[in-house]
C-alpha cells in the first residue's frame, strides 16, 4: 500500500504555468533497501524514479511510462517503469557503486552516470509504444529530463529532483517537480518562476521540513495564484508474478526445464525488485507437463 507522505500534486499557477510535485521518499528507500544501493546508486536510480512519476502524472488509466537513463559510467543503465495508479519500479546496473564526493562535496551522480542519452517511452495500449531521447547534458538526471521535454516533447520546463541519502546508507527525504510553461504563458508570471527557482531550496530540505509536495509548489511558486487540482498517492509497486515467473520458465522450452528438473530446483529473481521464487522438482516437472 501507499505510504501517506509519498504523493504527487497537480496544480497551476498564474496564468499559463503548470505544475507537478511530489514527496517519494518511502518509495525510494524501499527501492534501495531491495537493491542494496549505495549512496551513489540511491540517488541516481531515486532520482529517475521521481522524474518518471512526475512525467506519468497525465497519464490515462491504462498507460504505462518508462524512463531508460543510458550512460558509459560505472553505474551501468538505470530504469524506471510507473503506471498512471501511482505505483513505480526501478533498477540500477551496478547498485554497489562507490565513488568519492564531488567538489562541491555532493554525491557525485554526473560521474556515476557519464554520458549517453535519456529515453522516454509511453505505452498507451492503444497504439504502438512512443519513444522520444535525447542526449545527456550532465548525467545528474534532473537537467537531463529538462533537456528532454525541451527537445523531445518541445515543452519548456524547470526540472528539480533530490535524493539525501544518510549515513546508515537509508534515504530520508526524496522528491522533485516538474514546472512548465503552457503556449499561453503569461511572461510577467513566469519573471516570477524565474526569480524564485534561483533562491529555490534543496528540494530534499523543503521535504525535510514539510513532508508535503506543496511545498515545493509554494516555493517555486510564490507571489503567484496557485490552484491546487489533485492528489495522488504513490508507492513502490513490481509487476513481478509467480505465475509471470512460471511462464518465463515455460517459455524457455523443453531443454532448459529437463536441465533444471536434473539440478533439482531453480531460483529465479526479479530485477526490478529482488524478489527470489522458488521451484523444486516437483513443480518444474509439473511445468514442463503444460508444454
Amino acid at each position: 500500500m501507499a505510504d501517506p507522505s509519498d504523493h504527487l500534486i497537480t496544480a497551476t499557477a498564474g496564468n499559463g504555468i503548470r505544475i507537478y510535485a511530489a514527496v517519494t521518499t518511502k518509495l525510494v528507500e524501499e527501492a534501495r533497501r531491495r537493491h542494496d544501493c549505495y549512496p551513489v546508486a540511491s540517488a541516481a536510480l531515486g532520482r529517475t524514479m521521481t522524474a518518471a512519476l512526475l512525467l506519468a502524472a497525465n497519464l490515462k488509466t491504462a498507460e504505462l511510462l518508462t524512463v531508460r537513463i543510458v550512460g558509459d559510467g560505472p553505474l551501468g543503465e538505470i530504469i524506471a517503469d510507473t503506471t498512471a495508479q501511482g505505483t513505480v519500479r526501478g533498477m540500477v546496473g551496478e547498485p554497489h557503486l562507490d565513488l568519492p564526493l564531488n567538489a562541491a562535496g555532493k554525491l557525485d551522480v554526473s560521474k556515476a552516470v557519464g554520458q549517453g542519452n535519456v529515453f522516454v517511452t509511453r505505452f498507451t495500449k492503444l497504439k504502438q509504444p512512443f519513444t522520444g531521447s535525447s542526449a545527456l547534458v550532465s548525467g545528474e538526471i534532473a537537467e537531463d529530463i529538462t533537456q528532454y521535454l525541451y527537445t523531445s516533447e518541445q515543452t519548456p520546463s524547470s526540472v528539480g529532483l533530490g535524493v539525501l541519502v544518510e549515513p546508515d546508507l537509508s534515504v530520508s527525504a526524496a522528491g522533485g517537480f516538474i514546472l512548465q510553461a503552457l503556449p499561453d504563458a503569461d511572461p510577467s508570471d513566469l519573471a516570477v518562476v524565474e526569480s524564485n527557482l534561483t533562491k529555490l531550496s534543496a528540494v530534499t530540505t523543503l521535504i525535510q521540513e514539510s513532508q508535503s509536495a506543496k511545498s515545493l509548489i509554494e516555493a517555486a511558486c510564490q507571489g503567484l495564484e496557485i490552484r491546487y487540482h489533485a492528489e495522488q498517492p504513490l508507492a513502490f509497486q513490481c509487476t513481478c508474478s509467480r505465475d509471470r515467473v512460471e511462464k518465463a520458465l515455460i517459455s524457455t522450452g523443453t531443454k532448459e526445464l529437463n536441465e533444471l528438473i536434473e539440478i533439482g530446483e531453480a531460483e529465479l529473481v526479479c530485477h526490478f525488485c529482488g524478489e527470489k521464487y522458488q521451484l523444486n522438482r516437483e513443480e518444474l516437472t509439473a511445468l514442463l507437463k503444460q508444454m
